[in-house]
This record gives C-alpha cells, sequence and structure tokens, in this order.
C-alpha cells in the first residue's frame, strides 16, 4: 500500500500546535498504543561549529531515496528573549525542491539538554504523518546532551580536527553514547590524527560481548564518498538494532521516561511562574507543598 502524499501545511500547522502545548495539551497527546508505523530516527550532535548542519543536509540528500525523510533541526533559543535565529534551513538550500522530503527549525526554548520543548509529541507526530526517517540535529552543546540519546535509535557523534581537548572532556559523557563517531570537515589538518584520538579513548571503554563498536569516519561537504559511507554505517547500525527486539523495547522505557521526567520539569516551572512574590516569603517547606499540590492539579486532566 502506498503511503499518500504529504500533507505540508497541515503538518506544520500540528508541528506549530505541538510545540506551543501547554502540560495539560501534552498529557492528553500522550500515545496510550504503540504507533503502527514508527519512523527511524537518526540524531546528529557535537559541538558548535562542528559543520552539523551542512552534514545533516547532505546526508538526507542521500538518504531520500529510502523514503520520506524529515529533518527536525533545533537552533538556541536566547534565555532573553525566547527567540531564535531558526538558521539551519539556510544551510540547507540544496534540500529545497526534494519531493518527499521535509525540513523544520525548533527553537529550544526552555530546555537546557540541546533539544526543544515538547519535542517527544513532536516525534511521535512525524510518525503520525508516514515519514519512514527523521533527523534530529541538536543545538550543539557537546558533552550536556545526554537527553538525545533516548530520542534516537542511532546517534552520530560529529567532531572536528583539532579539537582533542573537547574529546577529553566528552569522554565520560556522550562519547560513551554514540553510535558512529564522524570527524568532519576531514580536509582540514589534523583530521586523522583527532581519529587516531578517538580510537583510543574508544579503546579502553568497557563493553559487553556483543555490543556495537562505533565505527570513526571522516567526513566532508566536498567529498561525496563520505557521505555515503557515513549513509552505510547508520544501515549496519540499525541492522545490527532491529537484530534484537528487546533493544528496542528499552529503548522505548528510556523515551516514557524522558516524556514523564520532561512534562514534570515543565510543569513544576509553570506552578512556580504562577506564583506571586509574597509567595516566597513563606517557609520553604511549605513552598514545596503548595507546589507539588499545583503540580498533581493539572488542568484538563484525567481526574482533575
Amino acid at each position: 500500500m502506498s503511503t499518500p502524499p504529504l500533507d505540508r501545511w497541515a503538518l506544520s500547522r500540528a508541528l506549530t500546535r505541538m510545540a506551543n502545548a501547554s502540560t495539560a495539551e501534552l498529557a492528553q497527546s500522550a500515545p496510550r498504543e504503540r504507533p503502527t508505523h514508527a519512523a527511524c530516527r537518526i540524531g546528529v550532535t557535537g559541538a558548535p561549529g562542528a559543520g552539523k548542519s551542512t552534514l545533516v543536509g547532505h546526508l538526507a540528500l542521500e538518504r531520500t531515496p529510502k523514503g520520506r525523510l524529515g529533518v527536525l533541526a533545533v537552533d538556541p533559543s536566547s534565555p532573553k528573549s525566547g527567540g531564535a535565529i531558526l538558521g539551519d534551513r539556510v544551510r540547507m538550500d540544496d534540500l529545497a525542491g526534494v519531493g518527499d522530503l521535509y525540513i523544520r527549525s525548533l527553537g529550544s526554548r526552555r530546555t537546557c539538554d540541546g533539544l526543544a520543548d515538547n519535542l517527544p509529541e513532536m516525534l511521535d507526530l512525524m510518525d503520525e504523518f508516514g515519514f519512514d526517517e527523521v533527523l534530529l540535529e541538536t543545538v550543539g552543546i557537546g558533552q550536556a546532551e545526554y537527553a538525545v540519546r533516548a530520542q534516537v535509535d542511532t546517534l552520530v557523534l560529529v567532531l572536528l580536527p583539532e579539537s582533542g581537548d573537547t574529546v577529553q572532556a566528552m569522554k565520560a559523557g556522550i562519547m560513551e553514547m554514540a553510535d558512529i563517531f564522524v570527524v568532519n570537515k576531514s580536509d582540514l589538518p589534523g583530521a586523522q590524527r583527532m581519529a587516531t584520538d578517538i580510537q583510543r579513548i574508544a579503546a579502553v571503554t568497557r563493553q559487553p560481548e556483543g555490543a556495537w563498536r562505533a565505527p570513526i569516519l571522516l567526513t566532508s561537504a566536498s567529498q561525496p564518498a563520505s557521505i555515503a559511507a557515513l549513509s552505510e554505517a547508520i544501515d549496519r547500525h540499525q541492522a545490527w538494532r532491529s537484530a534484537d527486539p528487546q533493544r528496542h523495547q528499552r529503548l522505548r522505557a528510556q523515551r516514557a521516561r524522558y516524556r514523564l521526567r520532561r512534562l514534570l520539569e515543565m510543569r513544576v516551572a509553570e506552578a512556580i511562574a504562577q506564583q506571586a512574590d509574597d509567595f516566597f516569603e513563606a517557609p520553604l517547606k511549605e513552598q514545596l507543598a503548595l507546589v507539588l499540590a499545583a503540580v498533581v492539579r493539572i488542568p484538563g486532566a484525567q481526574g482533575d
């Protein structure tokens, strides 16, 4: 059965509504059953300036023949104004006119984990609209981006040549979570040395028998073969994941935990923001009790 044509206008409106949804609306929209169709999610993360957007653009062109593909690119929001310069689409101009491809930039808003507000629910929408794959590009804050691990099936960590200090700082964090290492802009000096440093760090990381061994790839926007090699590595990782259904079951549980924790964090922030200044003159124990009571009473939720 063929997939119906993509209604871009309907998807755009649905994503906007979900991005602006309140905690009560999110609680109502949470899926109660497994989706009949779930897109494969590929995360691309790494430090700012690593060339993630350009790499994602070339990777999207490489993988579009595999089916309907969406790109969700998270841009940092200003902590003062809340606004964001949604520039990732500007850096993906080569993708304009590709029929079965959809690109959306998202402001990170209140999140501090490299993702965006209400992202799990927006990813669910991509499933509902029949996407086969979704490329998720994070803000790019480096080792703090642990949250993306639970949101994607395959995580690509993008690094630059001559960023050895960054690797040392990250090795206890997201370095241990990456499925594929990419040294981007490999035409710059030091690319091979950087790949060797990553290999050395990966070699001392303990892994159980049968675990995935993350490949280390050199990529460049000027070398199409390197993009094809990255796409093939993603395919190999997906095949490895599919060989054990329990891996996906564990990932579903991780995603459910993140969704619930994020919903609670947002509700607590809302409850605190609604309080007048004199509220904070009360004893801390009383403040905590009142805020927790407000969190439990999510307006519109079942049992309210």
